[in-house]
């Protein structure tokens, strides 16, 4: 069964960090690209960032630019978003996602880019 699973969400408070994991299952991550989004309360899905699978090119969304950093170990097929400085609007369900489509980097902010999701982890931020 070809699955994604994110994992690492949790309860942090404001300042703190969180590492979330996004593994895949009986399939290769090396030749696909990965986008990391969230969906807060009330929200529509929000693109946070973006890695292809040369590993060169990454993309960050403006509220999470400077404080989240994407990467990816292919060895274990693994791939990671470190959050820094958390906030308490960072309060969301998160989740990782691949897309098998080359040369598309420039619409890595939609959703209908990414044909497999993981299942969401879930993140709060607060006191």
């Amino acid at each position: 069964q070809v699955r994604l699973v994110e994992s690492g969400g949790g309860l942090v408070q404001p300042g703190g960090s969180l590492r979330l994991s996004c593994v895949g299952s009986r399939f290769d991550l090396e030749n696909v690209d990965i986008g990391w989004f969230r969906q807060g309360p009330g929200k529509e899905r929000e693109g946070l960032s973006y890695i292809d699978r040369s590993n060169r090119r990454t993309y960050y969304a403006e509220s999470v630019q400077g404080r989240f950093t994407i990467s990816r170990d292919n060895a274990k097929n693994t791939f990671y978003l470190e959050m820094n400085n958390l906030r308490p609007e960072d309060t969301a369900v998160y989740y990782c996602a691949t897309s098998a489509q080359e040369n598309t980097y420039y619409s890595w902010r939609s959703p209908g880019l990414y044909e497999l999701w993981g299942q969401g982890t879930a993140v709060t931020v607060a006191s």
